[in-house]
């Protein structure tokens, strides 16, 4: 699942050859990054200036990566995998501070958002490689593995430990979008205000862009890679986050079991469902996403509320598109 983001930009690859410019102009670079593009729009002045910036970005990221991956053996979320059942690691701030960021998703998800679950990630992350649907009882045995109650965090002393062997993290619903805001706080410390960074679909963003009221982001409709809703978003100063099964999923006795996967269950969810979550903070945006395609609709819009984020769930009730949102949702739709 995609959100779509509408603009202007001049392209610079950073091998091409490269023209100075005394005005402000919107700037785009990719890389991919963290399994998927990651796309940086920003508004600077100077070109040169403005490769500069998104060098030291996409740097901060490879940093970021380092830390956060599960698909890198050596990054310090494999390593401390790695030493699940041998009593308490010590981490560093970094680590630290996404696992209580998690810690608090989950109790505010009614642990809905588990991060423990990474022994089910990858059950059905080779599952729908092999395509081979895994029986109840494997199901069952690698659930065991799973619950943040086996995760026991000491803020004082930074240290973490995973209580049974074999246990996995899986940051896959959360550090996007953490990393998405990490890029934009600091694109403001270097003097650029005016910023979106989308890491594979969780868009972080700052100020306006030029003389527009802010970014244009699209949202796909239910079942749909490419068709979008009629209304668009207008965001600035805030993050957005979107979920659904439109591109992962696994078909089984003609029954769609997205990649979004239940801890309490072992299961994805088979309710087709798309969710929009709009937050202060992108790992919160992230996190609810996840959090509200498991969870019942009007549990999800009072977790959202709690939040104090802004929910828009979509789904296909006999062939027609139904909505349900938050309160105070429809402020951040584009108007005209």
């Amino acid at each position: 699942m995609r959100l779509y983001v509408f603009f202007i930009f001049i392209v610079f690859q950073f091998s091409s050859v490269i023209q100075l410019s005394a005005q402000p102009k919107k700037y785009q670079f990719s890389s991919n990054k963290m399994g998927s593009p990651l796309n940086l729009v920003f508004v600077d002045t100077d070109s040169i200036h403005a490769s500069h910036i998104a060098k030291k970005a996409f740097d901060l990221v490879d940093s970021l990566v380092t830390i956060y991956s599960d698909y890198d053996s050596n990054s310090e979320l494999s390593r401390l995998s790695a030493q699940a059942g041998r009593g308490a690691i010590p981490v560093s701030k970094g680590l630290l501070e996404i696992l209580l960021k998690s810690q608090e998703a989950y109790q505010q998800s009614q642990h809905s958002f588990d991060i423990t679950m990474g022994p089910l990630s990858l059950l059905w992350r080779n599952a729908r490689k092999t395509k081979l649907f895994p029986d109840s009882a494997l199901v069952a045995a690698t659930k065991t593995l799973v619950g943040f109650d086996q995760l026991v965090i000491d803020q004082k002393n930074q240290t973490v430990a995973l209580a049974k062997q074999g246990m996995r993290l899986d940051l896959g619903g959360i550090a996007k979008g953490f990393v998405a805001e990490k890029i934009v706080q600091r694109l403001k410390i270097w003097g650029i205000a005016s910023s979106l960074v989308d890491a594979g679909g969780d868009i972080a963003l700052g100020e306006a862009p030029l003389q527009a009221k802010g970014w244009v982001v699209g949202v796909n409709a239910p079942e749909e890679s490419d068709e979008l809703l009629d209304k668009k978003l207008l965001l600035k100063n805030i993050s957005v986050a979107t979920s659904g099964d439109v591109y992962q999923y696994f078909l089984y006795q003609g029954k769609k079991y997205a990649h979004i996967t239940n801890p309490q269950t072992g299961y994805g969810v088979t309710f087709q469902r798309n969710v929009t979550v709009i937050a202060t903070d992108g790992a919160s945006a992230d996190w609810l996403a996840t959090a509200c395609s498991i969870l019942s609709i009007k549990t999800a819009l009072a977790t959202a509320e709690k939040q104090k984020a802004f929910l828009l769930i979509t789904t296909l009730e006999n062939g027609k598109i139904k909505t349900y949102k938050s309160k105070g949702f429809d402020q951040f739709w584009k108007k005209g």
